[in-house]
């Protein structure tokens, strides 16, 4: 597993001004902007050919490449069939990250769907039991990151995504703050807020969670349900300032992914201030 000596700032896919282009020129965007890497986003599917992959592994030597896997994904479904089809789409996320470099990927782990939580947490766990044994036996190795969900139906709390994380050796937790903001009204936005999740994961998963992290950060709007959309960060109420504060006061290593939607122009920003104190 790759280590790491700084907070890296990294892009939720490829930057706007890659425009129509393809990996090269996203690439030349990064460094043009002096950002630390990519999310390779297979949120609709996980497509990307030998040529592309080849590249990026190429890439990762001087960047960082997490990835982001399908949006339909739901390891708690009613239907056994989209069960095994989430599964494999995780595994194939983690199949294709691998070979393309990628240290660490996310995804969206489950829905409640009307069912006790620790139901819930049981279901997860088996489903994720049968990902780790493939990755294991095909010898993938990368991290794999249930996300902190941004509404209270979906499965992925702080706790809970803790909790799978002490189950399995290579499975971390993916934090998403505006989630975490989103998904509990307005909370989660302080220097205290922020510095208590990090002592959690520090305490809890081990002090590796935290110089090996893999989290995301943008504006965010939402109601009483939760999240509702991203927003760019100055648009928004997300007190990134105390949260780069309290990471760099822990010692946080690893990648923060922007999902702004204005990607590199946020993830600059957060960059730059984070380097300013």
């Amino acid at each position: 597993m790759r280590s790491f000596d700084k907070l890296n700032f990294i892009t939720a896919g490829m930057p706007l001004s890659t425009g129509k282009g393809s990996y090269p020129s996203a690439f030349e965007a990064l460094k043009r902007l002096e950002l630390d890497g990519m999310e390779l986003e297979f949120v609709h599917g996980v497509r990307m050919n030998d040529e592309h992959r080849n590249f990026v592994k190429e890439m990762s030597k001087d960047f960082v490449i997490t990835a982001h896997g399908p949006f339909y994904i739901n390891l708690n479904s009613k239907e056994p069939d989209k069960i095994d089809a989430s599964v494999q789409r995780i595994l194939d996320t983690a199949s294709v990250a691998s070979q393309a470099g990628g240290f660490s990927i996310t995804y969206h782990a489950a829905f409640y769907m009307g069912a006790d939580k620790e139901t819930v947490y049981n279901q997860v766990k088996t489903q994720t039991k049968r990902i780790i044994d493939v990755l294991d036996r095909e010898k993938i190795d990368i991290w794999v990151r249930p996300e902190t969900t941004g509404k209270a139906t979906q499965w992925g709390d702080l706790d809970e995504i803790i909790r799978l994380s002490n189950e399995f050796e290579r499975v971390l937790p993916c934090i998403d703050f505006s989630h975490l903001h989103a998904r509990f009204n307005g909370i989660y936005n302080t220097y205290d807020e922020f510095s208590r999740i990090l002592e959690k994961l520090g305490k809890e998963v081990g002090q590796y969670a935290l110089e090996n992290f893999h989290g995301h950060l943008a504006g965010i709007e939402y109601t009483a349900k939760g999240e509702k959309n991203h927003l760019n960060l100055e648009e928004s109420d997300m007190n990134y300032k105390d949260l780069l504060k309290a990471m760099k006061e822990f010692g946080v290593k690893g990648a923060l992914v922007c999902e702004s939607p204005n990607i590199e122009g946020d993830c600059k920003l957060l960059k730059d201030y984070y380097y300013s104190i």
